[in-house]
């Protein structure tokens, strides 16, 4: 087989490895760059904690409708909406952290997804949920993942000062501007409904690999924070076009693999990036 075959001859033979590439590149346009931020932000774990929040929502929608793309995707938001509003509440109201209140909402969300997803359902549904189906997104599904990417571009868009301020310095934007309540809630709900598009394709437990990886992955490259966004697409497309090729020729599981590959530029960065481990310390400051 010739590397042109290899390379390009799944993804012009097999419809659904054009759909996966197709869903995986839309993701790729936008949960990279939510990824950034939540980086920049230290928020990749509470990203990690969102993700499995939606459980639940995903399996009510499931409970009611089976495998159905919209009871599934309005359930994941309103869990994950929910998640997020009830873990600020606590850590508001109480002695716990944000963190600490969001882990215990994750934990409990998680549980009871599974138990529902379980109870009801077959062990096939079971890992459909938890792993995804990137093999299996139908044309409503790309529609869906499309809208999501190009609401996130233009949410991204109309909150990026903000949002960059919020990074650098969240005191003097709360200082100074009304803007830091809009920036932190929009920002957390174009955070849901990313990780809902990352559920349908890679499942509630991969889904989040393809914010944080690739966003870490950048960080070794450039310090600009634009340049970082353009940089964390980039390498989500470059590990999940990866990953779906080494997936179809190696007969491995699609979305565990598209998430090692995006693992595996994150390692090379870690060691070989401009602010990697085999570079001379530098002032590793952010610009705007």
């Amino acid at each position: 087989m010739g590397l042109n075959a290899a390379l390009f001859g799944p993804f012009t033979e097999f419809s659904f490895m054009q759909r996966a590439l197709a869903g995986c590149l839309a993701l790729s346009l936008s949960a990279a760059p939510m990824g950034v931020f939540l980086m920049l932000r230290r928020m990749s774990l509470m990203g990690d904690a969102m993700a499995h929040g939606i459980l639940p929502g995903a399996a009510l929608g499931y409970l009611y409708a089976g495998l159905s793309l919209g009871a599934m995707t309005v359930g994941g938001i309103a869990a994950g909406v929910l998640v997020a509003v009830a873990a600020g509440l606590v850590a508001r109201s109480t002695v716990l952290k944000e963190d600490t209140s969001m882990a215990a909402f994750y934990l409990l969300s998680l549980a009871l997804g599974v138990l529902i997803v379980s109870t009801r359902g077959s062990n096939v549904d079971l890992l459909h949920v938890l792993f995804g189906t990137v093999l299996a997104l139908n044309n409503d599904a790309l529609i869906l993942l499309g809208g999501i990417s190009s609401l996130t571009l233009v949410g991204l868009a109309f909150l990026y000062r903000p949002l960059v301020m919020e990074c650098l310095d969240p005191a003097f934007l709360r200082s100074v501007s009304r803007w830091s309540p809009v920036a932190h809630y929009g920002f957390l709900g174009l955070l849901v409904i990313n990780l809902v598009a990352g559920f349908h394709a890679l499942g509630t437990l991969m889904s989040v690999g393809l914010l944080v990886l690739p966003a870490a992955a950048s960080r070794f490259w450039v310090r600009e924070i634009t340049a970082m966004l353009f940089l964390s697409s980039c390498m989500a497309m470059l590990g999940s076009a990866s990953g779906l090729l080494i997936s179809y020729h190696a007969d491995l599981p699609t979305g565990p693999t598209i998430v090692l590959c995006l693992g595996v530029l994150y390692l090379l960065s870690l060691v070989f990036g401009q602010q990697g481990l085999l570079q001379p310390r530098s002032s590793h400051h952010l610009k705007a």
